[in-house]
């Protein structure tokens, strides 16, 4: 559905520069019993240093309040595995995930969950971050979508409110920490893989 500049995919509502890049990067194969959805975050800071912190698969601590400890087994690499120590309050405590695809000129970073003590279940994410004039500086336009199993006892709708839930969380803290290096004016150079 179309409105003034608007489209809404999945109860979400979308620009058209969005939903142009939710269809070109965020690709989900979605099965009868899965959940899909897609999340965008205007962040006030540079691309470059946004994506500083996105692509850090070894370090999601620097920003996801959830995450208390990270453990990456081996070199930064896709197919590296990470051990998430996740903080209490959550329905976990562990995460064990597997970075799938790193593009340092395109911006994306996608990973699969493939283990840890929690339901979600076949859990894939995709996250891009894209150049954006937000109040005539420089600024970031982040997506994140995910799709996952929607456990046993739980409908689609519930699954897919608790996940955004935790993605909404996690892209805030991105936007307060991306904004206070930016005032700060401290960014990490990118490491290449």
């Amino acid at each position: 559905m179309v409105t003034n500049n608007y489209i809404t995919m999945n109860g979400n509502r979308f620009t058209k520069v969005e939903e142009e890049f939710i269809k070109k990067y965020h690709k989900h194969d979605v099965k009868e019993n899965q959940c899909s959805s897609s999340l965008v975050k205007h962040i006030k800071a540079p691309v470059h240093l946004v994506w500083s912190l996105v692509r850090r698969f070894d370090e999601p601590q620097k920003y996801k309040p959830f995450v208390s400890r990270c453990v990456l087994q081996g070199d930064l690499q896709i197919g590296s595995v990470r051990e998430v120590n996740v903080k209490s309050g959550l329905p976990a405590t562990t995460s064990t995930e597997r970075l799938e695809y790193l593009d340092d000129d395109k911006h994306i970073l996608s990973m699969r969950i493939v283990g840890g003590d929690h339901r979600l279940k076949n859990y894939s994410s995709i996250v891009t971050v894209h150049p954006k004039v937000i109040d005539g500086r420089p600024g970031t336009l982040v997506i994140e979508s995910f799709v996952v199993d929607v456990p046993e006892g739980n409908t689609k709708d519930e699954t897919c409110y608790f996940v955004e839930a935790l993605i909404k969380c996690n892209l805030k803290s991105l936007a307060d920490v991306s904004e206070r290096l930016a005032v700060q004016d401290r960014t990490e150079p990118i490491e290449r893989m």
